[in-house]
């Protein structure tokens, strides 16, 4: 079975493409394929470093994203929905801490 040549389609404004964009075109462009904007914001005074802001931002699909190695939105406990297993956690171990430290009765 033979293929023919794989054909990539072209961006930007070249003579095959000569109808605008629309934004969902370039969403799915920059999703697919991700972009990076990293940049520094430093503050001096008389050569002394008073802030440095460090910036840096990926928007691309979560695919992408994962493909990358980036799922951090998959183990934060407050995006995930666990906040709420966390802190009835918390509370239980501070009840038997306290018990532990004999400040609580125990069917308290």
């Amino acid at each position: 079975m033979t293929s023919g040549p794989v054909v990539r389609p072209t961006y930007g404004s070249g003579p095959a493409n000569r109808e605008p964009a629309n934004l969902g075109d370039i969403l799915e462009r920059v999703l697919d394929r991700g972009i990076v904007i990293a940049g520094d914001i430093r503050v001096n005074l008389l050569d002394i470093e008073l802030l440095t802001i460090k910036l840096r931002l990926l928007i691309a699909s979560v695919d992408t994203a994962r493909e990358l190695g980036i799922d951090w939105w998959a183990h934060d406990p407050w995006l995930s929905g666990r906040d709420r297993e966390l802190v009835e956690e918390n509370r239980r171990l501070r009840r038997r801490l306290a018990v532990a430290e004999g400040r609580e009765e125990i069917g308290g």
